[in-house]
């Protein structure tokens, strides 16, 4: 571009011509993207790394819940409040710090969760509870926990066919029983309307009635590695109820 006109209108206009220029994202535009991207960075780098001595996503008033003795969890982690989908995951704790073991593809019950579970509701209880004992249709694969093989565990053929093997294989969740029975001891201790027999199970592809559900193989390598002597416990709910 030719600037025409005196010396003083010729340095006005080339003066301009750079604000213009600058305005319009010219060599300050690449300065920003570039400071943008280190922003971004230094934002990612700002972020808290996970602590290792905690269960990912678990709140601290579940956390606080977690005996100190126990050095194996199941993480129940629900989708949401109202759904009956979830993720089970095994940590086992070496040292201080607590490391993911395996993962699988669940259920909870067909409603979802809640923090006062009932008979009949439909919902999985919130909360942490010991694992104890266990039991089923087959015969022991293993197990490190107490396990009762029982016909009287088979799911009742009025049941969808698909679900008929839902109790091969269970591990009682100590809420509202007897620690230290069989799975199939009725005894509530908090009364028959808080609802129990509470178990983790075999999947049949959806919601359950309260208990929590995962492949054949999961039940069968919990049922080989829960080991008493380890004080294993479940942290269960949906994620939002587990990080409050």
């Amino acid at each position: 571009m030719r600037i025409s006109g005196t010396p003083s209108l010729r340095a006005a206009a080339a003066t301009g011509a750079l604000i213009l220029l600058t305005a319009c994202g010219g060599g300050a535009g690449g300065d920003g993207d570039k400071g943008g991207a280190q922003g971004k960075q230094a934002l990612r780098s700002a972020s808290p790394a996970p602590d290792p001595t905690r269960i990912p996503d678990v709140g601290d008033a579940l956390q606080a819940k977690i005996p100190a003795d126990a050095r194996q969890v199941v993480a129940v982690y629900g989708k949401g409040v109202n759904s009956a989908d979830a993720t089970v995951v095994l940590y086992s704790k070496q040292g201080k710090n607590w490391q993911r073991t395996r993962s699988w593809a669940g259920h909870n019950g067909k409603r979802g969760w809640t923090t006062e579970h009932h008979e009949g509701d439909k919902r999985s209880p919130v909360g942490v509870y010991t694992l104890s004992d266990a039991g089923g249709v087959l015969a022991d694969p293993g197990a490190r926990l107490p396990y009762s093989q029982a016909a009287a565990f088979a799911a009742p053929h009025y049941w969808p066919k698909t679900h008929w093997n839902d109790f091969n294989y269970v591990i009682a969740i100590d809420y509202n029983r007897v620690k230290g029975t069989s799975p199939l001891d009725p005894t509530r201790p908090e009364g028959q309307s808080k609802g129990g027999s509470i178990w983790l199970h075999m999947d049949h592809g959806s919601g359950t009635s309260a208990c929590v559900s995962l492949s054949k193989s999961g039940m069968e390598y919990l049922l080989k590695n829960l080991d008493p002597e380890l004080h294993p416990v479940v942290v269960m709910g949906d994620k939002a109820h587990l990080a409050g």
